[in-house]
């Protein structure tokens, strides 16, 4: 496989969001600590690099996709703030750290997450393309931020908790569409509007982000039967303890493993008429369903 630029983009999202961040230094300190924290502690990343694989497949310049793929990250942390408080899974590890309850408290924990999903939107009301391109992005970021995605996801989620195999396929794949796939489809998508793709890329490339998504939380849900706390950086076996719904659940492992290869399959099938120039999107394909943390 061809090396990726995978490493170059990290330090250059971390730049950005370095940038973005207010200062430890400046008041409230507190706040600001606590969403440098959430952010800046390291992270698999997937999402900006799904904006910048997409955006300079189809010839957008890094420079433009930096607002973007530092926007979705910025959801990305919030949500996982939000996600591990005592009302939610109540959980005390993200990315081999406390998670910011634990390292600061509830209270701050709630307003820099409310920070950090805000401070996205400032980034893109400012990125470097023209108004129609803002807006779209805009839209598209909220849409799969909101209850329409993520926070409807996370909802269903909840109802679903302790009920296990009780919930349906469908239910399931339904409520991880929404909860994970919904900002993983919206990270290829911000790359697609800033290279200003045309309809029928944007399509194959909706099927492709489809797939990924939920190959990603299947991949997710195997991890949290096979792995241990220290390599995933998060608290293992949480799913089983919470009789949570999940695909090994409903499949059993065998099941979701085959599951997660058929989703391998569909999203070459989906890359397939784009050749070279979607490379490195399908290098992202196979880190989706191959990861160990």
């Amino acid at each position: 496989m061809p090396e990726t630029p995978f490493a170059a983009w990290r330090v250059r999202v971390d730049a950005a969001l370095d940038a973005a961040l207010p200062a430890t230094a400046a008041p409230p300190a507190r706040l600001h600590a606590a969403m440098r924290h959430a952010v800046l502690l390291g992270g698999k990343r997937m999402r900006p690099l799904l904006v910048y694989a997409t955006g300079t497949a189809f010839g957008a310049d890094e420079a433009v996709l930096d607002a973007p793929a530092a926007a979705v990250e910025l959801i990305h942390a919030y949500s996982l703030v939000h996600d591990d408080l005592p009302a939610m899974d109540d959980d005390a590890l993200r990315r081999g750290q406390p998670t910011v309850h634990v390292a600061f408290d509830e209270a701050t924990a709630i307003l820099a997450g409310d920070a950090l999903q805000t401070l996205a939107f400032e980034l893109l009301a400012h990125a470097p393309l023209d108004d129609a391109r803002r807006v779209a992005m805009l839209r598209e970021l909220a849409m799969a931020a909101g209850a329409r995605g993520m926070c409807g996801g996370q909802a269903l989620d909840m109802d679903a908790t302790g009920r296990g195999g009780a919930i349906g396929l469908e239910a399931l794949q339904r409520l991880h569409a929404l909860k994970t796939g919904a900002l993983l489809r919206a990270a290829v998508r911000l790359g697609a509007i800033a290279a200003d793709a045309d309809a029928e890329a944007r399509r194959r490339l909706d099927a492709y982000a489809d797939a990924l998504g939920l190959a990603f939380q299947i991949r997710d849900d195997l991890l949290d039967v096979e792995g241990d706390s220290a390599t995933l950086g998060k608290t293992a076996g949480k799913d089983t303890v919470q009789a949570k719904a999940t695909f090994p659940a409903l499949l059993g492992m065998d099941g979701a493993r085959g599951r997660l290869a058929e989703l391998g399959a569909r999203m070459g099938e989906a890359l397939a008429p784009f050749g070279a120039r979607a490379v490195h999107l399908h290098a992202l394909a196979r880190l989706a369903v191959q990861r160990t943390h």
